[in-house]
């Protein structure tokens, strides 16, 4: 028996200044399936999304709800038949409760007021299924990353819509919390509602999908059963062409030691903290989301004060209290944060670059702009950065274009250890294959380079060593053939208390 078709786009053509970002795309979403949507970042996803959600209107092409023709004036009108949307980029309101932002816009009401009770009901049901710690009132500005991409998956959940479109859901979410959120996947296609299911990551893709559909430079390259396919066949779709290596090859680290870091303590999430990092490896951090392995780097750079500790750069104790003595000293930290804390969207390439050089480019309160742009040129040209120019607004650039140009205005200075936090979250393979290359002939050239990553796969892939923290701690050193995902995992969980060999 046929599927019922609850979506289904025809024809959907959207044309930007100078971009055709949708041409002629074609999709339908059968009730009871999930419904894998893939491409690489600037593919046209996003777009796409826009409109089927009613914050964007096609030029041409129509759009169907369960056999009618519909034009969708906002996300509100979307949402009112039946099409909800978790975005990638948080829409929470940080001043407002838990409650009231999950019904933000639904709010059941009696004589006008807040109806309390119901709301909690409601909101409770949901928030239940992923066993959160935190109340119905506490404010969304005092929730993690992590919490709030919950509120906002509930927050789609209560509309009790036909469609439901989830944006890289997991891309902040623990390993259990994503599991639980399968469970909920699974219980809706069920119900015969139908999902459409944005990843980058291909283990969710081929564990949770029923067909998969990849956009590629604004075109539908096809649709396809999920059981038809392999990754290597996605790829190929995604990208035009079959990567190699995801990963490149392992380094051969020497016995130079970079960076020494001795009995650091900096609160419950970092306590007495030791390892080091040799020239030419790639050192990857791994742990789950509270395990303090974001914690013990901001404490290495100064970011957050430390209680105790040493660290030595080259052999030579250094005293490091602020983000500056940091930076001074050659150790750079780039946030996993590059929307909000790692670059000015609104700002030119050229400008987000200058930046960090305003001491050496400016003088008598005028910067120099022939300077700036040879600067910014060698951003682009040496980390390959897909751009009109250097005064493309960063945030016109695609996820991975956008990394590419926080790590280079940090490299332009020169550093001797760069620390990079979830530094391929939310960005295509194609994109992920590129900044991996890059780490890795930063690595041979003889900076030193820390990766944290919540992807297995990529601490996998891309490490020499491995440092997996628990509880604060380093519970495990690994390296060789201990690094795999199961070893990993063991001590991320707390199951071993001693570092490795």
């Amino acid at each position: 028996m046929e599927q019922k078709i609850l979506l289904e786009a025809r024809g959907i053509r959207k044309v930007f200044p100078g971009t055709i970002a949708l041409d002629g795309v074609n999709l339908e979403i059968r009730a009871g399936e999930i419904h894998a949507l893939m491409g690489e970042n600037g593919a046209g996803k996003s777009t796409f999304l826009n409109v089927i959600t009613g914050s964007l209107h096609p030029d041409s092409g129509t759009i169907r709800v369960k056999g009618v023709d519909v034009t969708f004036t906002s996300p509100m009108d979307a949402r009112r038949n039946g099409i909800a949307i978790v975005h990638q980029e948080l829409s929470l309101f940080p001043e407002i409760s838990v409650m009231e932002n999950i019904l933000v816009g639904m709010t059941p009401s009696r004589y006008g007021l807040m109806n309390r009770r119901e709301m909690a009901e409601i909101c409770d049901k949901y928030l239940r299924r992923f066993e959160v710690q935190f109340s119905l009132q506490t404010l969304v500005r005092d929730l993690s990353v992590s919490q709030q991409q919950i509120v906002e998956i509930v927050k789609a959940l209560v509309t009790g819509a036909e469609v439901y479109i989830f944006d890289e859901p997991t891309s902040a979410l623990s390993v259990d919390d994503a599991s639980r959120l399968f469970v909920v996947l699974r219980e809706l296609k069920a119900m015969g509602k139908g999902i459409v299911y944005v990843s980058h990551k291909f283990d969710e893709i081929f564990q949770l999908s029923d067909r998969i559909s990849v956009l590629r430079d604004g075109r539908m390259i096809g649709t396809a059963p999920t059981n038809e396919l392999s990754s290597d066949d996605v790829i190929r779709m995604m990208v035009g062409r079959s990567l190699e290596r995801i990963y490149p090859a392992k380094g051969s680290p020497g016995e130079q030691l970079l960076l020494q870091v001795k009995e650091l303590n900096a609160g419950s999430k970092c306590r007495n903290v030791t390892f080091d990092l040799r020239q030419g490896e790639i050192l990857g951090v791994f742990g789950l989301v509270g395990s303090g392995r974001t914690e013990i780097m901001r404490a290495l750079v100064g970011i957050d004060a430390r209680v105790s500790g040493s660290v030595e750069l080259d052999g030579k104790e250094v005293r490091i209290h602020s983000v500056q003595d940091s930076i001074r000293h050659g150790l750079y930290y780039l946030t996993e944060d590059r929307k909000q804390q790692g670059l000015f969207l609104s700002m030119s390439i050229r400008d987000n670059v200058s930046v960090t050089h305003l001491t050496n480019l400016s003088k008598g309160g005028f910067l120099n702009r022939t300077q700036a742009a040879e600067i910014s040129a060698s951003v682009i040209r040496d980390l390959r950065v897909k751009s009109s120019s250097d005064q493309q607004l960063v945030g016109s650039l695609s996820g991975g274009n956008q990394q590419k140009v926080m790590i280079g205005k940090w490299l332009s200075l020169q550093p001797k250890v760069v620390i990079l936090d979830e530094p391929t979250r939310g960005i295509d393979v194609g994109a992920k294959s590129e900044i991996h290359q890059l780490l890795r002939e930063l690595a041979t050239s003889g900076i030193g380079i820390i990766v944290i990553s919540s992807e297995l796969p990529e601490i996998v892939g891309l490490s020499d060593r491995v440092l997996v923290v628990h509880n604060g701690t380093v519970a495990g050193e690994l390296q060789g053939d201990q690094i795999r995902d199961e070893i990993i995992m063991e001590y991320a969980s707390g199951l071993h208390s001693s570092a490795a060999g």
